[in-house]
């Protein structure tokens, strides 16, 4: 965890007198930003239209998969690779007197925000062996707020701290310049509106510490800085697995009641093309909410279909909390009828930047104040109030309001609406040069929606994705989208899967993420997946062995349990796996039913990049041998017939063998019996 970041002084120098009143008034701010905090860490909606139902953070937060890049601080070159984190704890083991610049990496929904909620609620509460448990002042900002700062005993005294608070400006400064711990958090360096101006110079030069370089730095983003010091600690979240999303239920949704539990867990298995938007923290539990508490809840054919399902449910808690006849016509109007919504929608994800934060002013001019303040109830749209660069006569700040989508695939959604009017009205030239500002992998979620929606805007825009590079995959979960219907891909996923199947670190996101969805459909459906080939994305079982995190520079993903995959192979990645690395695969392997093969690709003999032998997985090892599970080394740098050169893991004793070395002991295992016999 961070350690109080020291001053640095010679030995025969004086300590550094404190200012009259320093004890008092770091007291006063420590009591003040505690105060805070609260009010954020116990206001958590897991289904934003719920707003009569807050939660702790404490009462929510489960911890997903999270990954550390080891390597050179460039994020490049040999040696380099994500490494799993056991606990989130483990991103802070910093040795005292020297403070570290953290980037806490993941997409949006991935749960950035809550974990540094999470980090109030344990410093406020005094939670032992948190990360900053021992600090004495933490500082929570969130970036997009920070518009104009320049100081960032300003931004506290602004952002953070009650109008009552007595301590000025001058205090503020006088204490962070006096205390010798000191954390800071930047929630969403992607969102500050000042990210790409010269303007933002000031929070960039805490980012590369030359501003605050006494203290600990956390920054939560979608993507790396530009600039960052190359002693940077770099870690990403990778989602739910199956076990977090138990957790979860049981923790915020249902306690223990196995009946329910199993239930929720079997409307997921149900709804098999949802798999991939539930590894997001934040829509697995809408998922999980809406599964516990609506009857009508149903097996969906398409994404497209679950989200409608969804945006109805948020209209329709509103509908049966008045009970008013006027709200109830006026509400099915602004339900149906969101053209100007679905247009501003549009424009910001199209723009190069992606501006997707409205003034309150503007929008309600473009939309009217009936159909925005409907939006912002039922929790589609949110509201936050920001300071402007301007100030009153007396030196006052001014405020403002800015809104946004409650998350950004809402913002998709609705942009979908319009992306299918276009592409009905434009001609395939024009709507080629259109769809070229709106990158698939970004904005996956925009492209099904709108096939989803519109059959005609579909035809067109699967023409257009599977003319792209890579884009073929990705173009058939479109055409699920279209139809709804899985028995019109089950040919080409039938094709897909009898040949091999390769998910390589080097494909784009978007290629990745595709297969992964289609590999699940066609386990879910009984097609047969004759040969996957994972390579260079370091795969590593979650504990139960029911998924296989995959990571790579590119993304983070997760295979789950494919029930009709006939052969694995794990290919050379460069790296050395341990014999816990090892057992993880094997138990993956045991729940893959159907395997008959499993193969680790190596550079050189053992046990250089393979344990010499795998310890404690005796019954993974004997579920295996029953099924006559050949499990496979092959060096890689020769040619994997020759002889000599593979190693075959004996699923008895555990120790790998030699070709002759196995053919004996099954030669001597043969005899055995007619032995005993004579």
């Amino acid at each position: 965890m961070p350690h109080p970041s020291k001053f640095q002084q010679d030995d025969d120098s004086e300590p550094i007198p404190h200012p009259p009143r320093y004890k008092e008034h770091l007291q006063i701010l420590a009591a003040d930003l505690k105060l805070a905090y609260k009010a954020l860490y116990e206001a958590i909606q897991p289904i934003p239209y719920i707003r009569d139902r807050l939660y702790c953070v404490d009462k929510v937060f489960i911890e997903g998969g999270s990954e550390k890049w080891v390597g050179d601080g460039t994020f490049r070159g040999k040696g380099t690779s994500w490494v799993r984190l056991e606990s989130y704890k483990d991103i802070y083991t910093n040795p005292p007197g020297k403070p570290v610049r953290y980037i806490l990496q993941a997409d949006p929904g991935f749960g950035k925000t809550t974990q540094t909620l999470q980090y109030t609620f344990n410093w406020s509460t005094g939670v032992k062996g948190s990360p900053f448990a021992d600090v004495q002042l933490l500082i929570y900002l969130r970036m997009r707020q920070l518009r104009g700062i320049r100081s960032l005993a300003v931004a506290i005294k602004r952002y953070i701290l009650p109008k009552s608070c007595l301590l000025t400006i001058a205090d503020i400064r006088e204490i962070l310049e006096h205390t010798t711990s000191v954390a800071i958090v930047l929630d969403g360096w992607d969102e500050y509106p000042e990210l790409d101006t010269e303007l933002g110079g000031y929070m960039r030069d805490i980012i590369t510490a030359r501003a605050s370089p006494n203290h600990d730095v956390t920054l939560t983003t979608r993507y790396l800085p530009k600039d960052f010091p190359a002693t940077a600690r770099r870690v990403r979240l990778t989602g739910f697995d199956d076990e977090a999303r138990d957790q979860y239920i049981r923790k915020a949704v249902v306690g223990d009641n196995d009946e329910a539990v199993e239930q929720i867990k079997q409307r997921l298995k149900d709804n098999p093309v949802l798999a991939d938007l539930c590894q997001v923290p934040l829509f697995f539990v809408m998922f999980a909410h809406l599964a516990h508490e609506k009857e009508e809840f149903k097996r969906f054919r398409s994404v497209t279909e679950f989200f409608s399902f969804m945006i109805k449910c948020f209209h329709d808690h509103l509908r049966n909390k008045v009970k008013d006849r006027n709200v109830e016509n006026q509400s099915h109007q602004y339900e149906g009828r969101h053209e100007a919504l679905s247009a501003m929608a549009y424009e910001g994800l199209s723009k190069p930047d992606q501006q997707i934060v409205w003034t309150k002013e503007g929008l309600i001019r473009r939309l009217g104040e009936g159909f925005y303040e409907h939006h912002k109830r039922i929790g589609m749209l949110v509201e936050e109030e920001v300071i402007t660069d301007q100030s009153t006569a007396d030196g006052s700040d001014v405020y403002t309001s800015e809104i946004r989508f409650y998350h950004k695939l809402f913002c998709e959604w609705y942009a979908a609406y319009h992306l299918a009017e276009l592409a009905v009205t434009l001609d395939d030239a024009e709507l080629s040069e259109e769809l070229k500002k709106l990158d698939p992998y970004d904005l996956q979620y925009l492209y099904r929606f709108t096939c989803g929606l519109r059959s005609e805007a579909g035809k067109k825009i699967i023409s257009y994705l599977q003319s792209l590079r890579g884009g073929e995959k990705f173009a058939v979960l479109c055409i699920l989208e279209q139809t709804g219907k899985v028995d019109d891909i089950i040919e080409t996923v039938r094709k897909l899967c009898a040949d091999t199947v390769y998910i390589q670190g080097g494909h784009t996101k978007l290629l990745q993420r595709s297969t992964l969805q289609l590999l699940d459909i066609a386990s879910s459906h009984k097609i047969p997946i004759a040969h996957v080939v994972i390579d260079s994305c370091s795969p590593v079982a979650d504990q139960s062995g029911s998924s296989l995190a995959l990571s790579s520079r590119r993304s983070q993903l997760s295979l789950p349990i494919l029930s009709t995959l006939q052969e694995l192979r794990i290919g050379d990645d460069g790296r050395r796996m341990d014999n816990t690395e090892v057992v993880g695969i094997l138990r993956y392997t045991a729940l893959c039913t159907a395997v008959k093969e499993l193969v680790f690709d190596a550079p050189t003999f053992f046990p250089m990049h393979l344990p010499g032998r795998v310890q404690g997985a005796e019954p993974i090892l004997s579920s295996l041998r029953s099924r006559n599970v050949t499990v496979r080394g092959r060096n890689v740098k020769t040619e994997s017939s020759s002889r000599g050169l593979e190693r075959y893991l004996d699923l008895c004793s555990g120790v790998w063998e030699t070709e002759e070395e196995r053919d004996q002991r099954v030669l001597n295992e043969q005899l055995e019996p007619q032995v005993h016999l004579q």
